[in-house]
């Protein structure tokens, strides 16, 4: 940790947020003068005190450790390019349209990665009454079902929740030409051109 770059973006951030020197130290149970030596480099918080200053100044642990905030390129957005993250811990479900330093349950997570699917894992899809009809012999108990269904175009993003012990049976609007993903507990994140 470079208390410099440290003090500087605890400076930066706390004078963003509109906080004075004496009310982030009321916050973090610190003194005003302790706040002032960190945003001149003069030292650096207490590691104890990180996670508290990173959730007052609402910057990653991480970010106050380097000392800067690392921004993403900014990108179209094509909803084609999505990234999907699946918590181990908790099954929540996140998405982002490019690269992004995603957190859950306390752990760093990774973005999915998509594959063609095998015989087990294919879904069968129709165009049926304006709309795309989709099931799948899949098995859904607990341990092992298909957690979303999803379709991306160029702008458009549809995720349909699945849950474990009903049948999959989707109907999505139909959108002539996109991806169509879905999930399997078990054997990851799977995809077709449609």
């Amino acid at each position: 940790m470079d208390q410099v770059k440290t003090g500087r973006l605890i400076r930066t951030m706390r004078t963003k947020l509109g906080l004075t020197q004496l009310a982030l130290a009321e916050q973090l149970g610190v003194s005003d003068k302790a706040v002032s030596k960190w945003g001149r480099g003069g030292g650096a918080p207490d590691i104890s005190l990180l996670p508290l200053l990173s959730q007052a100044l609402g910057v990653d642990t991480e970010a106050l450790l380097r000392g800067d905030l690392e921004e993403n390129d900014m990108t179209n957005g094509n909803m084609k390019k999505m990234r999907f993250y699946r918590c181990p811990t908790c099954g929540n479900l996140l998405f982002s349209t490019d690269d992004a330093d995603v957190t859950c349950c306390g752990a760093k997570l990774t973005n999915l990665v998509m594959h063609k699917p095998d015989e087990e894992n294919a879904l069968q899809i129709e165009h049926s009454d304006g709309e795309w009809y989709i099931t799948a012999p899949h098995e859904m108990h607990r341990e092992h079902y298909i957690s979303f269904v999803a379709f991306l175009s160029g702008d458009t993003m549809i995720v349909k929740k699945q849950y474990p012990e009903w049948g999959l049976d989707v109907r999505l609007p139909y959108i002539r030409h996109g991806m169509l993903l879905w999930y399997c507990t078990r054997d990851g994140l799977f995809y077709q051109n449609i």
